[in-house]
């Protein structure tokens, strides 16, 4: 799932090598924290959070098929 988020954020920003992903696994539910320039932070959110959203719903597809929950969080 880390490596799914991290190819998608490196796609849509303009400083790739900014990106950072961490991984904070409990026992059924992980959360991914998504780290950004402070520049690129807007176009991974989206407008009225349109991508942030859209990659929250791939995520959810994703981790269902591997039978966990995670969660995205942006951090600023």
């Amino acid at each position: 799932m880390k490596e799914l988020i991290t190819r998608i954020a490196r796609a849509l920003v303009d400083n790739p090598d900014q990106v950072s992903v961490a991984e904070v696994e409990g026992n059924q539910t992980s959360v991914l924290e998504l780290k950004v320039a402070k520049t690129d932070l807007g176009k991974v959110i989206g407008k009225q959070g349109r991508t942030a959203q859209a990659m929250r719903v791939i995520l959810t597809s994703a981790s269902a098929k591997a039978r966990k929950r995670t969660v995205l969080e942006i951090m600023e």
